[in-house]
């Protein structure tokens, strides 16, 4: 069992509120893969796209895209918002 997680913030209605059931589940899978691919020690620092290694991180999703931060002291992932594709607002 890893002792990496993840988690919204701030909380879930907040940054997956109003977005398609179907996108927020794609985004969850890939968070967990996320804290899957952290838990084996990988350097999640330039997964995605970013203007810095270890600052705000984004990833795209189905055509869409999610944004996230690794916190390594907490051991978390943090999903801080989920932008769908256009064509399912």
């Amino acid at each position: 069992m890893s002792d990496w997680s993840w988690a919204y913030d701030p909380n879930e209605e907040h940054v997956a509120g109003g977005v398609p059931a179907a996108y927020v589940a794609e985004v969850e899978r890939l968070a967990e893969d996320l804290v899957l691919l952290a838990s084996t020690g990988a350097d999640l620092d330039h997964v995605g796209e970013g203007p810095r290694p270890g600052g705000m991180r984004q990833l795209e999703a189905a055509g869409g895209f999610f944004f996230f931060l690794v916190f390594r002291r907490g051991r978390m992932i943090v999903v801080t918002r989920i932008v769908p594709p256009f064509e399912s607002l």
